[in-house]
């Protein structure tokens, strides 16, 4: 990503921009002269030359893909697509996996197009041993479109019915200008189904606000059904564009949705808008990412939760890969899920066991008859999600001495109601990892008398049984539809997440000897 050059009026240290534009000025204040009148002096134009930024590749690649993949679908396509060509293998979950299971192999199944999970089996394992899992949420908040999206016409606008995905459609989503993307169905010419995604190039949508001039009614409270539509176009001059045409009639989706609105998508996917079956699209914030800061310390992007531990995790497990599938003796997994905002109880949510059916399947084909249960046993679990950096406009919101900073490190959140999985021995696990590879740990808790956030931790170590730790990159803004995060924070997450994949396997030696030692 390029860094646009910053202009400003006089600062000494900036140098002037001198040239064809200077030249153009003193024409024009001679020409002023010559007619007798004062002259018009404009301002100086000063170029900054941008400074050395603290963000390294990971950083920039990360900012573009979230805004070339701006839905679920987007982003789960786009880790399948990297894994395959990094030498991964794809599993269909239909498919019988156990001919294909190899020690030293690589793989990647999916569920729905919007949960993704990668393992390599080490080339040294053996039955009963574990697996080192990172498992991430790659959903984020956004306004879906409604099944019937259809409005009434009101004062020439057209609009579209969505609804919130989680916590959507509050103050920060208004104003902003809307894509539209995500999946849809649609019959081919010889009668098969295909989904295809979609992404509609330019803003789409606008959730206009009210100007405070109108007084109590700008001000609030708002009714999220009424006050929150988006309109999409004003109503054509010939009404007779609303009507369907000869080739248009029958078509599914004809008395759900504009008509308009289906000519775009069907454009877009390049179908007849009759061959459109159904769909899941969504609004999501269409201005890029970028990188910001006096000395571009900061990252200011949208849907920074949690496609950024996904981003993070993906990058450590490629990186490890080719050396542990030579020498590993356990399993490495990185499992990234949809649905966390809303509870994780889909089919492709944490809850879907999607991660437990694939690591059983591994068990099965290559344990030599050993139990998921030891495996379970001797598995440990890092659940990765964004954990609140302290806001310097609010440092009274949070607990003393637990205030995560920006490029530092990654975060340990502690929630003594179980909101977290972190205790005791699985911090001192991560930390032992951190102090071998020269990495930066901070701790967060809540206030007493705030409210705890939740993570797919604890459901995951319930069902498998397994040892766990909440972690998370830090950030400012959650759940706002833009968010900040530090430029070297999503490198130094995938640094401590490729640490926990190199290092874990002897450290756990280190706890188990640990352990048989106490109870001899």
């Amino acid at each position: 990503m390029r860094v646009p050059s910053l202009h400003v009026r006089s600062p000494q240290s900036c140098q002037l921009d001198v040239g064809v534009q200077n030249t153009s000025d003193a024409m024009t204040r001679q020409a002023a002269l010559d007619g007798g009148v004062s002259p018009f002096t404009p301002s100086e134009r000063i170029t900054c030359s941008v400074p050395n930024s603290n963000a390294v590749d990971i950083t920039r690649e990360f900012i573009d893909f979230i805004y070339d993949n701006p839905t679920v679908f987007h982003a789960t396509e786009y880790f399948a697509e990297l894994y395959t060509k990094k030498g991964f293998e794809f599993l269909a979950e239909r498919d019988d996996w156990t001919s294909k299971l190899k020690k030293g192999g690589k793989y990647f199944t999916t569920r729905n197009g919007s949960s993704i999970v990668a393992f390599v089996v080490g080339g040294n394992y053996k039955g009963g041993n574990g697996a080192g899992i990172i498992a991430a949420h790659i959903d984020a908040l956004t306004a879906r479109i409604k099944p019937i999206s259809k409005k009434p016409v009101v004062e020439g606008y057209t609009q579209i019915g969505v609804a919130p995905y989680s916590g959507t459609m509050t103050n920060t989503w208004w104003d902003r200008d809307l894509g539209l993307g995500g999946r849809v169905v649609v019959r081919n010419a010889d009668g098969t189904f295909e989904t295809k995604l979609l992404c509609v190039p330019y803003p789409v949508a606008r959730i206009p606000t009210l100007a405070p001039h109108f007084g109590a009614p700008s001000r609030g409270p708002f009714n999220l059904e009424t006050n929150t539509t988006p309109i999409i176009a004003l109503e054509p001059s010939d009404l007779s564009e609303n009507n369907l045409k000869p080739d248009e009639e029958g078509a599914p989706l004809a008395e759900k949705h504009n008509i308009r609105l289906l000519r775009v998508i069907a454009s877009e996917l390049n179908v007849q808008v009759k061959d459109l079956l159904n769909f899941d699209l969504e609004l999501f914030d269409t201005q890029k990412g970028t990188i910001g800061g006096l000395d571009q310390d900061f990252v200011f992007c949208p849907r920074l939760d949690d496609k950024m531990c996904c981003f993070a995790a993906a990058n450590a497990l490629l990186n490890t890969a080719e050396e542990y599938a030579a020498t590993g003796s356990n399993i490495n997994v990185a499992a990234f899920f949809d649905n966390e905002e809303i509870g994780s109880l889909l089919k492709q949510g944490a809850r879907g066991g999607l991660l437990e059916s694939s690591i059983t399947r591994v068990v099965r084909a290559l344990g030599d008859g050993a139990t998921v249960q030891q495996t379970y046993a001797n598995s440990f679990l890092v659940s990765a999600d964004v954990k609140h950096a302290v806001n310097p406009n609010f440092e009274y919101a949070y607990l003393p001495y637990h205030t995560p900073k920006l490029n530092v490190g990654i975060t340990v959140p502690w929630d003594p109601n179980g909101h977290m999985t972190t205790d005791s021995e699985s911090a001192a696990f991560l930390e032992e990892i951190a102090r071998r590879t020269d990495n930066k740990i901070q701790y967060f808790q809540i206030r007493n008398d705030s409210r705890s956030g939740g993570t797919i931790g604890p459901m995951l170590s319930s069902s498998l049984g397994c040892r766990s730790i909440d972690v998370g990159i830090p950030q400012l803004s959650m759940h706002s539809i833009r968010a900040c995060t530090g430029a070297r924070d999503i490198p130094l997450g995938a640094k401590m997440f490729q640490a926990f994949y190199k290092e874990w396997e002897d450290v756990d030696q280190t706890f188990k000897r640990g352990a048989l030692a106490a109870f001899s």
